[in-house]
């Protein structure tokens, strides 16, 4: 699967929206993550706050490198062995995507466009199916 070049230019220009705002972003993702399913709270066994930099950090890469899938999917790829070396399951996907679309809706507001939304979706997707 790949994205548009309106896409990829949906997703980059709204995550740089989200930036200013990453630490707040991680904490409303993981609160999401483990309101839509508390056990994946057991998967985490370190510093939350560190934990949500983290992934804000790592979206950042994705996001900024999706015009540059030769070099983004052995990092994607790696990215998937470590996690399933966690006990993330295939399920654990859908339920990051959720948490993550939530996320944004209520970082982006009114800039969380249906069409944003799909952009979004559509990364959240590839990046997922290369992980998996």
């Amino acid at each position: 699967m790949s994205l548009s070049p309106q896409q990829v230019e949906l997703v980059q220009s709204t995550f740089r929206v989200v930036q200013p705002m990453s630490s707040t972003a991680g904490k409303l993702f993981y609160g999401k993550l483990f309101q839509i399913d508390p056990p994946l709270e057991d998967l985490f066994t370190g510093d939350l706050e560190q934990q949500g930099q983290k992934f804000m950090q790592i979206l950042a890469v994705a996001v900024g490198s999706l015009t540059n899938l030769p070099m983004l999917v052995p990092i994607v790829q790696q990215l998937g062995v470590r996690h399933a070396s966690y006990g993330v399951t295939q399920e654990h996907y859908d339920t990051t995507r959720d948490a993550l679309m939530w996320t944004l809706a209520m970082v982006l507001q009114d800039r969380y466009t249906d069409e944003v939304r799909s952009a979004w979706v559509s990364a959240y997707a590839m990046l997922a199916g290369i992980m998996k």
